[in-house]
This record gives C-alpha cells, sequence and structure tokens, in this order.
C-alpha cells in the first residue's frame, strides 16, 4: 500500500499491539530514533528553505538541547548517527549528542538527508506565496505527495550548485526542484545501504534530519499510503523512537499518535501536537 516502485512495502508491526513491555524488550533488536532539526532561523522567518543552509534560531539550540536531554532521560544509548548536509541538522545532532553526553559517537552526513528541494519557491515567504498564488496552489505545493513546486532559476543565489559542499555530486544529483516522492527516492538508497545494515547488527541509530527526508523513512517504516504521508507533521527538535524486531518490522506502540501507529515521540504529546499543528497552519492567512 502506497510503496514506490523499486522499494519493497514494510511489512508493519510483528504482533499485537497490546503486548506487555517486556515481552516487547525481549524482541526488541534495534533502536532508530529520529529528530528533526530544532527550530531553523527561517522557521523564524517563516520562508520556503529547502537546501539553502541556515543556521538555528537560540530557541532552535534550545530544542535541540532539550532534545538530547529527553534522550538521556529514557536511557537511550547510540551506536551510530547520521545527519545531512544542512548546518540546522548538524548542529541539531551534536546539541543531542552534547546533551545526552554522546558527544564521542560517530556521525555520517551526506546529502541524501536533505530537507526537499522547494524550487522556485526557495527563499520566498510562505504567507505572502499564499497571497500571490492562492492558498490551494501553495497548498498543493507543499503536501501534494508528487507534484512538485517549478524549478529553481539557474541565476537563483540560492541555487545548490553554487554550494562546495555539493562540488563532488554529480549535475543530474543536485535537485532543481522536489515532491516529496523524489525526496523518498533520494533518500531510500541510503536508508537501505548504509542505515539498515547498522539496524541489522542491533546498534541504536540517531537520524537528524529534515521533515521531508524523516518523512520518507517514516513512510515505509510505517506504510502509510501517499495520500496520508504528506500530511504527517513532524515537530523541530523532537525525539521519534522506533523499537524493530529482527527482521526489522516495527514494534507497536500504545504511545504512537496518529497516523502513526509504531513510532513513540519522546516528551510532552500535548506540547508536541500543538507544535505540529503549528507546522500545519505556516501558510494560514488571516
Amino acid at each position: 500500500r502506497g510503496a514506490l516502485d523499486g522499494f519493497p512495502a514494510a511489512r508493519g508491526a510483528a504482533g499485537p499491539d497490546h503486548l506487555p513491555a517486556r515481552i516487547m524488550a525481549a524482541r526488541r533488536h534495534a533502536t532508530l530514533v529520529f529528530s528533526r532539526h530544532g527550530e531553523s532561523e527561517w522557521n523564524v522567518a517563516n520562508k520556503f528553505t529547502g537546501w539553502v543552509d541556515v543556521d538555528l534560531s537560540a530557541k532552535g539550540v534550545g530544542e535541540a538541547k532539550t532534545a538530547g536531554e529527553l534522550v538521556k532521560e529514557a536511557g537511550l544509548k547510540f551506536d551510530v548517527c547520521y545527519s545531512s548536509y544542512l548546518k540546522r541538522a548538524i548542529k541539531t545532532c551534536n546539541l543531542a549528542l552534547e546533551a545526552s553526553d554522546q558527544l564521542f559517537v560517530p556521525m555520517h552526513k551526506t546529502w541524501r538527508l536533505n530537507e526537499r528541494m522547494y524550487g522556485g519557491l526557495t527563499g520566498l515567504d510562505k504567507k505572502e506565496t499564499v497571497v500571490k498564488h492562492g492558498a490551494e496552489q501553495v497548498q498543493v505545493w507543499r503536501r501534494s505527495f508528487d507534484l512538485p513546486p517549478p524549478d529553481i532559476d539557474e541565476g537563483s543565489p540560492y541555487h545548490p550548485k553554487l554550494e562546495s559542499k555539493y562540488k563532488g555530486l554529480a549535475p543530474e544529483d543536485i535537485p532543481k526542484t522536489e515532491s516529496l516522492k523524489t525526496v523518498i527516492e533520494r533518500v531510500m538508497p541510503y536508508w537501505e545501504q548504509e542505515i539498515k545494515s547498522q539496524l541489522r547488527a542491533g546498534k541504536t541509530v540517531f537520524v537528524a534530519a529534515h521533515g521531508n527526508s524523516i518523512r520518507a523513512i517514516v513512510k515505509y517504516i510505517e506504510n502509510i499510503p501517499d495520500d496520508v504521508i504528506p500530511g504527517l507533521e513532524i515537530p523541530t527538535g523532537t525525539p521519534l523512537v522506533y523499537e524493530l524486531d529482527a527482521d526489522l518490522n516495527p514494534i507497536a506502540s500504545d504511545l504512537a499518535v496518529a497516523p502513526l501507529k509504531f513510532g513513540r515521540y519522546l516528551g510532552d504529546i500535548e506540547k508536541i501536537k500543538a507544535a505540529a499543528e503549528a507546522v500545519k497552519n505556516q501558510t494560514k492567512v488571516n
């Protein structure tokens, strides 16, 4: 259901939802923890960011540290970490590791975990874009599964081809725009080749990345349909924990918030829901 060509659908939970915690612990083989980066400066400015390498806001720094404190409270010990090429995710990873006293854990960076490339919307104010193009069109660009925004202009100062961090990429690997579908096509080879091998080995893995690159993997793990996954709002700086069995099937959690069935957020669930709603409302014009 909703699986992309070339990627197998996740097999779902490996048993009843109501298993006692001690049985779930016995079945747990590996743990995967996601955190979207803390609030960025362009989150504050309400701009489409994508591959632009903006920094964390002061609030975002605090969110990243809090994520690490929640990880420490939960007793999670990481074996390996993954992040994107973008400083807001890299700093979130480092700050969370520092707050959980795990800065020694190795971190691997990859462009494949970058945020979605927003094409011609990059750098635009989200509400002004709604006024110009209409709420319906902007919603399609933001939250459709396979309809990308217009390409970024070749002369745009935000074009990633201008950045030295991508000098090793083939020109065809530098996107001019992306939909969630093409983000998934970018992210999943790295998931299959790198991250899954660590999980098969029983490791505890931390992925500090972005809303859409995290959505890509969560879609696979949870087997979320194409028409539902774009609406999954992932709050900034909030750890999302998956426990997996030896076949890497996710183990169901009573603490999962719909549409999730297996992943559980660490922290105050009402605050998490409110933060997700705030993300959803970023393009609302009064």
